[in-house]
């Protein structure tokens, strides 16, 4: 598949699943009662939002303007990590289970990796892949890792207190 209609399809998919997960919350007001959830549910807010914002940025940089895509991913992995990092040190003290705080901290690392390979793409080339390949490949986790929260918060009703 070309690189530019991956990032078509992930970014409407990434905003697709923004608004999907707007109805959930809307559906489920009690979410929003508990600061410890309402903080939660932003953060699966950003894991669709944020890397559908990215495949934009690839979408018009590109393979032409490099530049473009690299330095618009550096910024997002930054804000993204910084909001997850933030939710995990919260995380802590207000009865999020251990899980959901694993996956937050999976996200760091994940955005971490953006923004290195965004900085730095030519360290990927020993993989045989271009840094845009492999920012797809971190974006499609970022995504995963956001529809795991959904689904934990969907069939359990270990929620933080």
């Amino acid at each position: 598949m070309d690189v530019s209609t991956f990032y078509a399809l992930f970014s409407t998919t990434c905003f697709t699943l923004t608004g999907l997960w707007w109805n959930v919350v809307r559906a489920r007001r009690d979410w929003t009662a508990n600061p410890a959830m309402r903080r939660t549910i932003g953060g699966i807010y950003l894991s669709f939002l944020l890397p559908a914002l990215m495949g934009l940025f690839a979408q018009v940089g590109g393979t032409e303007t490099p530049i473009l895509w690299r330095l618009s991913f550096v910024v997002v992995a930054i804000v993204g990590g910084a909001s997850m990092v933030r939710l995990v040190a919260q995380a802590r003290g207000d009865g999020t289970p251990a899980s959901v705080r694993w996956i937050q901290a999976g996200t760091v690392v994940v955005y971490a990796a953006v923004a290195v390979i965004g900085v730095a793409p030519q360290i990927v080339a020993p993989l045989g892949l271009t840094g845009i390949q492999v920012e797809a490949l971190l974006l499609i986790a970022l995504v995963a890792l956001g529809h795991a929260l959904v689904w934990r918060f969907l069939v359990t009703d270990d929620v933080p207190e």
